[in-house]
């Protein structure tokens, strides 16, 4: 394909993502609608968030990796109609149970990420290639804020099944535009996909994530709770175990050990954990209403409309992090990125009693979290070989998320943990939310630091090489 082409790639490739990515936070402001339409209890409308994070997790790396093998744009495809067949199903479903299901398939997209970053590192030209994926990391992080922008609107205009009619006729032209104009893979990976592999990664991601997502209902001392997180702990260790001695690994383990990967991976921890709980809680701490001594009683529209700084900012740094990157390095916009999301938290912690600070913070908060996603991905993109991009992007997508469930976890703790006779958390439950969410940032910041430096040396193979391996691209 001629390189003129690339725009109408990017394009795709930034619509299909951007869906995805709206489609995590867009339903969470209409779940008391979902629940009440569809006559259930709040304990199972959590379900159709819980359905999608769990489902997201397992896809993103073993179709990252079947990227790799079998074509990212044919595989990309798949996933595109997976994705507009969960959207469908989502917007028919009759019940709760279909709706939780249709979220299952839809959470499937999530190897959208991995197969896009590979698509251009395969089809761009090298000097496109950092700037683009900041671009794309630009609009993935934006597609969340556009999802809490735009939920309260659409629900109150038209109507929830709304959230997911807009989706399907989206990805509907996507896919043709897909078919037609997306490049097939030149170069893929040897070997099969390791479905052992794949079965014992799903079992501790799922035994991991569960009872982090579901714990307050449940208790972190429920045998339910301690019995998963025990489980995760032995799939977990099984994993490693078959992934070193397989052949065909899933996962590359040599490839997660280089420096410049898990440094990278620990910083995206750390500051998932951060972004996430950030996303779940600040929106919560608008509506509450004044009676509680804090709060502003705003409606869903009202407080999605105080995120929409923190949409803008991410969108604006994430394009600038791609001009950025050449001159200053991605661990320094890393670096960077955590550090304005440690300082955003910490000024929340002092500043929250008028509107106009929340929009402040939210919009700090958003700046960090462009440089950090365009960074993040430039980082993992440069520091693995071709081969291997989508398997790497995949894991380091999925270690925030799974980040980011520990911080709303451990935010959740936080919040409810002691509640006025009204049922309202204390605003001091909020405050040392903010505060750990501060931390985690800084310590983000800090992971960011130990980031290997860039060395003359080119891009080895991390197979001939082993761990003394540098990236050549990594800054």
């Amino acid at each position: 394909m001629p390189r003129t082409s690339t725009r109408l790639t990017f394009a795709v490739l930034a619509t299909g993502a951007g869906v995805f990515s709206m489609l995590q936070s867009l339903i969470a402001p209409a779940l008391p609608t979902v629940q009440h339409a569809l006559h259930t209890s709040q304990s199972t409308a959590t379900w159709v968030m819980t359905a999608y994070l769990l489902s997201a997790s397992v896809f993103t790396p073993i179709l990252g990796r079947v990227g790799d093998l079998a074509g990212r744009k044919r595989t990309l495809v798949a996933v595109l109609v997976t994705v507009l067949a969960g959207c469908l199903v989502a917007a028919l479903a009759p019940n709760i149970g279909v709706l939780i299901v249709a979220r299952v398939v839809q959470g499937v997209g999530g190897a959208l990420f991995p197969l896009s970053f590979g698509i251009i590192r395969d089809e761009f030209a090298a000097a496109q290639v950092s700037r683009s994926i900041s671009n794309l990391s630009a609009v993935i992080a934006a597609g969340g804020g556009v999802g809490m922008v735009a939920a309260g609107p659409i629900v109150a205009a038209l109507d929830y099944r709304w959230l997911f009619w807009i989706p399907v006729a989206i990805v509907a032209v996507t896919v043709l535009i897909a078919l037609r104009y997306v490049p097939e893979s030149p170069k893929r990976a040897q070997g099969t996909v390791s479905w052992f592999g794949a079965v014992l990664l799903s079992a501790w991601l799922v035994a991991l994530l569960l009872p982090l997502s579901q714990a307050g209902q449940w208790g972190w001392t429920s045998p339910k709770a301690l019995g998963l997180f025990a489980a995760a702990v032995v799939l977990f260790a099984l994993w490693l175990t078959a992934e070193a001695r397989s052949r065909s690994p899933l996962i590359d383990l040599r490839v997660m050990r280089l420096p410049a990967v898990r440094t990278t991976n620990a910083a995206a921890l750390l500051f998932g954990a951060g972004m996430y709980a950030i996303w779940s809680f600040l929106p919560g701490f608008v509506q509450t209403p004044t009676e509680a001594g804090y709060g502003f009683g705003a409606s869903v529209t009202a407080s999605g409309l105080l995120m929409l700084p923190m949409l803008l900012a991410m969108f604006v740094s994430g394009i600038l992090s791609g001009r950025l990157e050449p001159r200053v390095g991605a661990k320094a916009l890393l670096t960077t990125g955590a550090t304005l999301g440690a300082l955003a938290c910490g000024f929340l912690t002092l500043w929250h009693d008028e509107q106009w600070q929340i929009a402040v913070v939210a919009g700090l908060f958003g700046l960090g979290v462009g440089l950090a996603f365009a960074s993040m991905a430039n980082l993992i993109v440069g520091s693995v070989p071709p081969e291997q991009t989508g398997a790497a992007t995949g894991m380091n997508a999925n270690i925030r998320t799974i980040g980011g469930s520990i911080g709303a976890a451990l935010t959740s703790v936080l919040v409810t943990g002691r509640l006025q006779p009204s049922g309202l958390p204390y605003a001091s439950g909020y405050t040392h939310g903010w505060v750990l969410l501060a931390l985690l940032c800084l310590a983000a910041a800090g992971a960011a630091l130990l980031v290997p430096v860039r060395r003359p040396a080119g891009i080895l193979d991390p197979v001939a090489a082993g761990e003394a391996r540098t990236p050549a691209r990594v800054r």
